[in-house]
């Protein structure tokens, strides 16, 4: 009956507020304050609580003020009362949020694209990383002609402004335009860092040709640096009016993991599962000492092999599972195999799942060389409690294909809601 007063009577919710404030109190100071004043104060905050039960108003309003009579004169009083109560009301809301982040929903960003096309990682257009990739390794025809396409899709982006410019950033795009104030080579050094402020990236400076040019709120440019993504490698000539950088970078999806549920139950084939890089065994972390994997980072992949299975990869890009093939009618892979056959394995394209024969074959780069899944002969048995994730883009993913299985104890949760930005694959993710 109380409980329906509270909701239709102002006067029931104040003397119920005042009750919890003050029984609060005398909790508080319990240890400090004299047995007259326990005794005192209580005996109020029974009559009030008697008042309430009543449902008279009167006799609630004058129990209620003599409540606060008593409080004033028997508890201490705080300093900085207003203070502290924000300071506890914070204190709670972040212990709250760590909860929940910690047992039940935790915020995830995607750095790379070894989901795509199911979820993305930070992309640009342009992006010069794969012709600075191609110069490093000395394919110098594959470098020019990959820089000449990214110098053709970077002439062809139309910075929009206005409500289009919004537009494009609440699906997730962000631009850079900067023309060359004066003719001049690019420095190694013309990219100065990113000055941040928590999370939140505040300014980035660009210096040619003497005059130092200020980018404010830059976008996430995930592990390739703008100053990859956007060409600007070191002796690079610009005349003054030539687009020095120009740029459209698309935020990694963000997306909240579910920690809770496999609490309860086992991971199932097709989840998008989330893990920590520690699980990685030590010698697959470190076989390429120039880019070690660290092992405090975490990793979103598709989960492919279960525990006490065989996997193999077939020429045909289909995964094979204890002999039998997976196909597009298996649940969460209708994407991943609705690839045209005789289309060649491309990156960021359904392309299936790519072994070393395939990868040697259409000159894919870095791929060759695949321990685990040389060729569709090889068979690899997940032992007893691992599992085997594999990235959707398995033209440009590192995982299970070149580390083998991990402990599913390193499994912290699965892929539930992509919260940000706001496009076509907002909302329940797990395809």
């Amino acid at each position: 009956m109380t409980f329906f007063r509270w909701f239709i009577s102002q006067t029931v919710r104040n003397a119920c507020a005042a009750r919890k404030h003050y029984r609060r109190l005398l909790a508080a100071q319990r240890d400090l304050l004299s047995t007259e004043a326990i005794v005192a104060v209580q005996a109020k905050l029974d009559e009030l609580t008697a008042a309430i039960r009543e449902g008279h108003t009167g006799r609630m309003n004058i129990k209620g003020e003599e409540l606060q009579f008593a409080a004033e004169k028997w508890i201490k009083p705080y300093p900085h009362a207003a203070w502290r109560e924000n300071v506890e009301v914070l204190l709670v809301a972040l212990a709250v949020a760590m909860g929940i982040r910690t047992f039940f929903l935790q915020p995830f960003k995607i750095p790379t694209g070894s989901m795509q096309p199911t979820l993305f990682g930070v992309n640009s257009t342009p992006d010069y990383g794969s012709a600075f990739s191609f110069a490093q390794r000395g394919y110098e025809d594959q470098a020019k002609a990959e820089f000449q396409k990214q110098a053709a899709a970077q002439k062809a982006i139309v910075v929009p402004s206005g409500l289009d410019r919004i537009k494009a950033w609440v699906e997730g795009n962000s631009y850079v335009h900067i023309i060359a104030p004066a003719d001049g080579a690019v420095d190694r050094y013309c990219v100065g860092p990113v000055t941040k402020l928590l999370i939140f990236n505040i300014k980035q400076t660009i210096t040619f040709g003497g005059v130092t040019q200020t980018i404010w709120f830059p976008p996430d440019c995930g592990e390739i640096p703008l100053a990859i993504r956007a060409g600007l490698f070191p002796g690079r000539e610009f005349h003054k009016g030539d687009d020095l950088v120009k740029i459209q970078v698309s935020a990694g999806d963000h997306l909240f993991v579910d920690r809770l549920t496999y609490n309860f139950c086992r991971p199932s084939r097709g989840d998008i599962i989330v893990f920590e890089t520690a699980g990685i065994p030590e010698a697959m972390r470190n076989a390429n000492p120039a880019n070690p994997i660290p092992d405090d980072e975490f990793y979103i992949k598709r989960l492919v092999g279960l525990p006490g299975e065989k996997v193999q990869i077939g020429d045909d890009r289909h995964l094979i599972i204890n002999g039998v093939r997976l196909d597009a009618k298996t649940p969460h892979f209708q994407n991943i195999y609705g690839f045209n056959p005789d289309t060649p394995p491309r990156d960021s394209q359904w392309s299936g799942h790519v072994n070393g024969t395939i990868a040697q074959k259409y000159g894919i780069l870095g791929l060759s060389d695949m321990p685990f899944f040389p060729d569709e002969n090889a068979v690899v048995d997940v032992p007893p409690g691992n599992c085997m994730p594999m990235g959707d883009n398995t033209c440009n993913s590192l995982d299970s294909r070149f580390w083998g299985p991990i402990p599913e104890s390193y499994v912290i949760g699965k892929s539930f809601f992509v919260y940000w930005p706001l496009t076509s694959r907002f909302g329940l993710d797990n395809r």
